[in-house]
């Protein structure tokens, strides 16, 4: 069952891409998906706010528990796309993340190439995963 008390969205804007993320904690859903504790769900929204079409390739992210322990995962995509943004066009996806802890940090960015070729990183500010 997810926890209905999500927490405040977090908004960044990098080079005209608004990232929204939106975290809550899934109670009693933990040893289904790993032996870690603690599992909490995110929303990502992304929007291009430009007048480029992009696409996302690649994803980085920075997790950190309140231990002050830290894991990366980088990878193509996410959740098995890489999207292509028009101007306007919106994409959003669901995801988790479990950790051993009760609350821990999420940060990263986001890799776009334009329609020149050109990558670009995208930032994805620091949002918070609380039990």
């Amino acid at each position: 069952m997810v926890n209905q008390d999500k927490y405040e969205p977090k908004a960044t804007i990098t080079h005209n891409i608004q990232v929204i993320v939106v975290s809550s904690f899934v109670d009693g859903q933990t040893s289904a998906f790993s032996d870690k504790n603690f599992l909490f769900s995110y929303r990502i929204d992304i929007k291009n706010l430009g007048n480029e079409t992009m696409q996302l390739i690649s994803r980085h992210w920075i997790i950190i528990n309140s231990e002050g322990e830290t894991e990366e995962i980088k990878g193509e995509g996410v959740i098995g796309y890489t999207p292509i943004l028009k101007p306007g066009d919106s994409f959003n996806y669901s995801s988790y993340c479990p950790l051993d802890t009760s609350w821990g940090t999420m940060e990263g960015s986001f890799t776009f190439v334009n329609i020149y070729g050109t990558e670009f990183v995208v930032e994805v500010g620091r949002f918070y995963l609380i039990s």
